[in-house]
């Protein structure tokens, strides 16, 4: 048979090359197509996991401010340590015995150990001896109505918290430890709080940090760089800080946090503002 009428078949090299700079053009557009979107679902990560460690770590702020005694929170002049007492418990104490003359009172003339709580203590199990009982906390400075002070001898006369040494949860009965003075004021409310400690938050280049379990004083604490809970990463120092405004008698004190986090060339700030209840 006779073939050489047949054409033959196959591409020349200019198709070939045409071929390929139309398959680099196409697959170059294609790929940013998709990177486009990958890169905006990785700063969108970045982004998401930021704003949920500032969250966290303003929902672990605020939950240990609102246990705040009233009046304890202090903010170093850098605006950098937040500090505040912690209360574990507290309520109402006996100011006049009962019209059957039952009840022991809290007595302001003397060094009296025993009172008792109205209602009792909403959670007993919460308390510890050794904890602070605090009545009419003023100030988180100086030597008067102050539960960071502490002194001995005729200095103690103006302390206002007292050691809890035992609480009979049947009689409501509180036992302090023995003290030489009794409480300097009471409260218009006959108020008390028990305290087991301070909490400071620590605002340092890169991070955010908790500390508790510290002996407290009438100067506030400076923790040691590297100790302490790690509340927050990626923390910009320059534009984190603490504020606050301890309010009036007929208004709340106000804490205002703000945290700046970067990361990755990714930065949020968050402003969270904390009402404070203040009345002794």
């Amino acid at each position: 048979m006779n073939n050489r009428g047949a054409q033959n078949k196959g591409f020349t090299l200019v198709e070939l090359i045409v071929t390929i700079v139309l398959v680099g053009i196409l697959s170059s557009l294609g790929g940013r197509l998709i990177s486009r979107p990958i890169e905006g679902y990785i700063d969108l990560e970045r982004r998401t996991e930021l704003v949920d460690q500032a969250q966290v770590a303003v929902a672990r702020m605020r939950r240990d401010i609102r246990s705040a005694l009233p009046n304890s929170i202090r903010i170093s002049s850098d605006g950098k340590r937040l500090e505040m007492l912690h209360v574990v418990d507290g309520g109402r104490y006996r100011r006049e015995v009962a019209s059957d003359g039952s009840g022991d009172i809290l007595s302001f003339t003397y060094a009296d150990v025993t009172f008792e709580a109205l209602g009792g203590l909403a959670h007993p199990t919460d308390i510890r001896v050794g904890d602070m009982v605090v009545v009419y906390n003023l100030a988180a400075t100086g030597t008067v109505a102050n539960a960071y002070y502490s002194a001995s001898g005729t200095g103690a006369a103006t302390m206002n918290r007292k050691p809890l040494l035992a609480y009979d949860g049947a009689s409501h009965i509180i036992t302090l430890d023995a003290g030489s003075y009794p409480y300097p004021f009471s409260s218009p409310y006959q108020r008390f709080f028990i305290v087991d400690g301070a909490i400071t938050y620590m605002l340092s280049s890169g991070q955010l940090t908790r500390h508790a379990g510290y002996s407290f004083s009438n100067t506030q604490y400076a923790p040691a760089a590297g100790g302490g809970d790690v509340v927050a990463k990626n923390i910009v120092l320059a534009d984190s800080s603490f504020s606050y405004d301890s309010g009036t008698a007929g208004r709340s004190g106000l804490v205002t946090v703000q945290l700046a986090l970067e990361k990755e060339g990714e930065r949020i700030t968050v402003l969270n503002q904390m009402h404070v209840d203040n009345a002794p």
